[in-house]
């Protein structure tokens, strides 16, 4: 059995998610990359960590990409 490749998915991405927070906001920021995805509310300020695979079933679009030549905080 094959799944389906995992999205790129990078920490810095702006993305905007089918159903809102219950804050309102709809836009979060990437924070973490892994077998979860750590996000951040850019309405709010709220950090979830939710497990990858629900993650990229609820994204709706893209709104920023990360700049990719940007260095890596370490």
């Amino acid at each position: 059995m094959v799944g389906k490749a995992p999205l790129a998915l990078q920490v810095g991405d702006v993305v905007e998610l089918r159903k809102a927070h219950p804050c309102g906001g709809y836009t979060w920021r990437i924070l973490r990359v892994g077998v979860d995805v750590g996000m951040e509310c850019l309405t709010c300020r709220r950090y979830v960590l939710s497990p990858r695979s629900r993650f990229e079933a609820r994204i709706k679009r893209f709104v920023e990409h990360a700049d990719a030549t940007a260095p890596e905080d370490v």
